[in-house]
């Protein structure tokens, strides 16, 4: 009788050891993926093909941008398309109204801006001057207790004067490549609206058009693959999209109850940057500390609340209620693709870093789901055979 019992097989123990073998294999899968990524990175950065990539890709900027437009505003023209109304004039009435409010936003922020900014500009002397008096104070207190800072004192006076001095000299440099640079930017912008109207007229006929072109084996899963791409593309770019304007609003509220000036300014690089997953928020949020505690404690102190304060909200409210679970990755992934992406593409590589791992993780699974190419191809044979293509 013991000896049955002793006999018998322990399905619970089995149950964990293969729950554990498949995460371990998971894991090593991931890790097997994240190196093949560095491996080819590295590759492609050895032959110098990235600088021709972003000329490239510095040329068909506008294109770029009016595509991810186009794309963006489709479902809504559709919509309105479905209510008998002629898809031209949809295109025209969907455009008017998003360039009229976004021309009534810029109506009411710009000015503000551009007034925090000469307040900014002119408070940087006086800014600079309490720098020195805290380091002076901070400089006296470690001297009273026997530790000499005084050469550190030195490096940090000297570079603050060339700083000064660098931007009274060329203030009027930096006012002028500001400019040019808005203008560029303008004009990149209104180059990728004209093309966002004209790709709009006919979007729905672009994934048909590229259908067509490709060997008819393939257009069943390039259907299926890039609905996948499309669905979940839309939920991150336009949850992004959402949670930035949110973050600007929120974050400008506290820089405003903090006292911090030009609180619009920071607020709107506090969102620029939140693009950035995990460490975007800390990016954003240093440069607002450093000017509030150079105000005064209290302002620094406060500001730093107010960043908390809609990190908190962001990760606790907008992420959940907006994203989801939009990109379904790993946070380890996420962070280690973040930091592939910023060595070799710097901070552009990471704002494209979470989408373009979303993508490979939607194709790695569909070729996993369908099988090896080899595979997917016999079966489109098959498919073509049956009906007769």
């Amino acid at each position: 009788m013991e000896s049955k019992k002793n006999d018998k097989i322990d399905y619970k123990s089995i149950n964990k050891l293969v729950i554990l073998s498949k995460r371990t294999l998971k894991i090593v899968y991931y890790i097997m993926i994240l190196l093949l990524f560095v491996l080819i990175t590295e590759i492609l950065n050895k032959w110098k093909i990235f600088p021709i990539i972003f000329d490239i890709f510095k040329v068909v900027l506008p294109l770029f941008i009016g595509f991810i437009i186009a794309w963006l505003l489709n479902p809504l023209i559709k919509t309105i398309s479905k209510k008998k109304i002629p898809r031209v004039l949809a295109v025209l009435l969907v455009y008017l109204v998003i360039l009229g409010v976004i021309g009534g936003i810029l109506a009411i922020i710009i000015p503000n801006l551009a007034t925090e900014i000469k307040d900014l500009v002119t408070q940087i002397p006086s800014s600079i001057k309490d720098i020195e008096t805290f380091i002076t104070h901070a400089g006296n207190k470690l001297s009273a207790i026997g530790i000499n800072g005084e050469d550190t004192k030195r490096e940090i006076f000297s570079g603050l004067a060339s700083l000064g001095t660098s931007i009274s000299n060329n203030l009027a440099t930096y006012i002028l490549n500001t400019g040019k640079g808005i203008i560029s930017v303008f004009g990149i912008i209104g180059l990728s609206i004209i093309v966002a109207i004209y790709l709009s007229f006919d979007f729905d006929k672009l994934r048909v058009t590229i259908k067509k072109l490709l060997p008819k084996k393939w257009q069943k899963n390039y259907m299926d693959l890039t609905e996948r791409l499309d669905n979940t593309l839309r939920r991150y770019v336009s949850g992004v999209l959402l949670i930035m304007f949110l973050v600007f609003i929120t974050q400008s509220i506290g820089f405003a109850i903090a006292g911090l000036p030009a609180p619009l300014i920071f607020a709107l690089f506090c969102a620029i940057t939140d693009v950035i997953p995990y460490f975007g928020p800390y990016i954003g949020g240093i440069p607002a500390v450093i000017v509030g505690f150079t105000i005064s404690p209290t302002v620094g102190i406060l500001t730093l609340i107010a960043i908390i304060v809609v990190q908190n909200l962001e990760n606790h409210f907008y992420q959940p209620l907006i994203m989801g679970h939009a990109m379904e990755l790993h946070p380890v992934i996420i962070i280690v693709g973040l930091l592939i992406f910023g060595h070799y593409l710097g901070l552009a590589g990471m704002i494209f870093a979470t989408p373009i791992l979303a993508c490979i993780k939607i194709l790695i699974e569909f070729i996993k789901e369908k099988g090896t190419i080899k595979e997917i191809i016999e079966e489109q044979k098959i498919v073509n055979k049956d009906l007769k293509i």
